[in-house]
């Protein structure tokens, strides 16, 4: 089912098949979205979960202002930021730093298949304030243009071309390219 099949059940009202053709059609894209901001496999699974009932429950108020897929990927992104806080906060309250509980949940997962550059790649991530991982998630891995990025975060494009921009040297600087 294309974005317009989805957007023409909406309209309808047809809530159920809408909800099934986002599912079809954004399920792994949105895990991905989600896993890099989580790091846990069991983390983002829950998470997407979190994201589809909060879809389903929106459903009926989305108007068709934005993409279909642009609004999915804002509720998904604010529901991964909402989970990053209090990754933060948690990490805070037991006396251990972000930065350390990520990579170990990088270095523990049976789940990652990536290779080592991968693994440093998302150990470098993680230590990105949290705009600048957002921002640059968006545009490397999920390869959206800055008007969309800008349309996900209500921030201007020239912020977000800036952040990524020191996005990526922190990345070079942390991985010494």
């Amino acid at each position: 089912m294309t974005e317009k099949d989805i957007q023409a059940k909406l309209k309808a009202g047809d809530y159920n098949l809408a909800f099934n053709g986002i599912v079809d059609n954004y399920s792994e894209r949105l895990y991905w979205h989600v896993r890099r901001f989580t790091l846990s496999h069991e983390d983002a699974d829950d998470l997407v979960q979190d994201v589809y009932i909060k879809i389903w429950n929106a459903l009926p108020s989305f108007r068709g202002d934005s993409e279909l897929f642009t609004w999915i990927w804002r509720i998904a992104t604010n529901a991964a930021l909402n989970y990053v806080a209090k990754a933060k906060l948690r990490s805070a309250l037991s006396l251990s730093s972000y930065a350390a509980e990520a990579d170990r949940l990088i270095d523990n997962d049976p789940w990652f298949d990536g290779d080592e550059a991968e693994r440093k790649l998302s150990k470098a991530l993680a230590r990105l304030p949290v705009k600048q991982r957002t921002v640059f998630c968006l545009r490397y891995y999920d390869e959206l243009s800055y008007e969309e990025i800008s349309d996900i975060t209500g921030t201007s494009v020239g912020a977000l071309k800036a952040s990524y921009h020191f996005a990526a040297e922190k990345l070079k600087d942390y991985l010494e390219l």
